[in-house]
């Protein structure tokens, strides 16, 4: 699969929280990078993070942009409240071995009413 595909099956799977579904997209090695928070690596903790992200808030990934050179995707997204970010996907054989997103975490805490300590 293009990158572009495995980012495709990635929105789908996202939008409905199936966090397992995302796991098997990523190689067992994998590391995603949330730049708000320290990076996770393999594939069981990536699906143990978005298991958590599902249960603490509903997340929608509307895509905005979609580009891809090479083993890379970047998507540039937007959710039904207003939030905004993009990831960074790097792909090798039909798998996500590298992520790296930035968004805005305060904004979507206060957008769900998740608790936040500022340090």
């Amino acid at each position: 699969m293009l990158p572009k595909q495995v980012l495709d099956k990635w929105i789908k799977a996202f939008n409905e929280a199936d966090a397992n579904g995302l796991a098997a997209l990523y190689h067992e090695t994998a590391i995603n990078h949330q730049v708000a928070n320290e990076p996770v690596t393999g594939r069981d903790a990536i699906r143990a993070m978005f298991a958590a992200g599902f249960a603490a808030a509903k997340m929608v990934c509307i895509p905005e942009n979609i580009f891809a050179d090479g083993e890379w995707a970047i998507l540039e997204w937007k959710d039904p409240n207003g939030l905004r970010g993009c990831g960074f996907f790097k792909v090798v054989d039909d798998k996500i071995v590298f992520q790296r997103g930035y968004w805005d975490k305060l904004s979507f805490y206060r957008l769900h009413n998740i608790p936040f300590e500022v340090s």
